[in-house]
């Protein structure tokens, strides 16, 4: 029997931070055991600085991220689509499971402040995965 590999979307306003990191974390830990994607309704320009130092804090390399929009391909593949924060401007499509976390938008805040979004961020990933996958372990 052929196994599902599950697809998630994570999406906010500006891709920016948020979901960014949200992705980061998820494809750190699962590795090959889940598609991972993130996008925004009105993208920035660039990932938040102090979101890229937070996460290398935590061994998760951001630096080559880049804010993009979600698209029609992108929310009809994911299994599970992840909003934070991004109200009516995130797509709903019928017939997906949408969880919406209430997190802290980054955006201006200290590095602190990142910190905190970062490890509440992770906190929710690695529940997230253990649900997907059974265990929120990095795969080899």
């Amino acid at each position: 029997m052929a196994h599902h590999k599950p697809t998630v979307l994570f999406l906010c306003v500006h891709n920016a931070g948020r979901s960014q990191m949200a992705a980061a974390w998820l494809r750190h830990l699962a590795g090959d055991r889940v598609t991972v994607l993130s996008a925004g309704s009105t993208p920035a320009e660039r990932v938040n600085p102090a979101a890229v130092v937070a996460m290398a804090e935590a061994g998760v390399d951001l630096g080559a991220a880049t804010p993009r929009p979600w698209n029609d391909e992108m929310v009809r593949s994911a299994d599970i689509v992840i909003t934070m924060g991004c109200g009516d401007e995130c797509p709903h499509y019928p017939g997906k499971r949408y969880e919406d976390w209430d997190v802290t938008d980054p955006h201006g805040g200290d590095i602190d402040l990142v910190r905190n979004v970062r490890d509440d961020i992770a906190r929710r990933v690695r529940r997230l995965l253990e649900a997907l996958v059974g265990t929120s372990e990095p795969s080899d």
